[in-house]
């Protein structure tokens, strides 16, 4: 990758918005915890202290981006980083 890379206006817009997805507290929390704990089902909810809701919504923001991941395992879905997808992001982000 060359600095070229961020020349184009929707890359740009690709990187702008991982780094929304990034901007909160209780998603870098998410990333940490699914980076120490690699597979998580339905723990978050009770590592994180907040209600289910606004957890799915914090993954669902995640999974956008494409930081996470989730692999349904019978009734339950099974969270797990993408890391792929972060160390591209790492590589946009040393473009800057």
């Amino acid at each position: 990758m060359t600095k070229d890379f961020l020349v184009d206006a929707m890359q740009r817009n690709t990187l702008a918005l991982k780094m929304k997805a990034l901007s909160h507290p209780v998603r870098l929390q998410i990333i940490q915890i699914l980076k120490s704990h690699g597979c998580i089902c339905g723990e978050l909810v009770a590592l994180l202290q907040l209600a289910q809701a606004t957890v799915s919504q914090h993954l669902k923001v995640l999974k956008d981006a494409g930081f996470v991941q989730g692999m349904k395992i019978g009734s339950k879905v099974c969270y797990s980083l993408n890391h792929q997808a972060l160390s591209e992001f790492k590589e946009m982000t040393c473009l800057l």
